[in-house]
């Protein structure tokens, strides 16, 4: 069940972020833009702290997100099966892309740790981090978004 929730969020997330669907069905709007660039913004002043806790495995399903770019535009990624060492995380592309042609799922890639633009992991049962869905509940029909409070941790 946890799994599917936690797919649930992630295509959430790459909906509303223009990302992992088909070009034809991006969504490029919804959210506040300034919410999610302080979002982002605490993510990153975060990461030592998610740094640390996955280290120190006190959680599970550690993944960060990652902006990439091409000549057709840009997209942000959640990365999974990720490693930290010597300021870059490791991972895979772990959705298909709908605009950029550079990146493909599965496909491993690094980030360095200033690069990062949210991360996110499950303990006890709750989302912890994931600072760029907050803005994106407050667009949710209210069932919606109560299922998803539902699921992330307080910040």
């Amino acid at each position: 069940m946890w799994r599917r929730d936690l797919a649930a969020i992630v295509l959430l997330i790459l909906a509303a972020w223009g990302k992992g669907l088909p070009p034809d069905k991006l969504v490029q709007g919804g959210y506040d833009q300034k919410e999610l660039e302080v979002a982002t913004a605490r993510a990153r002043q975060e990461s030592r702290k998610f740094i640390g806790l996955m280290m120190e495995r006190q959680g599970e399903d550690f993944v960060v997100k990652a902006r990439i770019q091409d000549s057709n535009g840009t997209e942000h990624f959640w990365l999974e099966n990720i490693r930290y060492v010597d300021g870059e995380f490791s991972g895979v592309i772990s959705n298909e892309p709908g605009i950029v042609k550079n990146v493909r799922v599965g496909q491993s890639c690094k980030i360095k740790e200033s690069d990062i633009e949210d991360w996110m992991f499950r303990r006890d049962g709750k989302i912890h981090g994931n600072y760029t869905m907050r803005p994106l509940v407050k667009s949710m029909p209210p069932e919606e978004a109560a299922r998803y409070r539902e699921l992330l941790a307080e910040p």
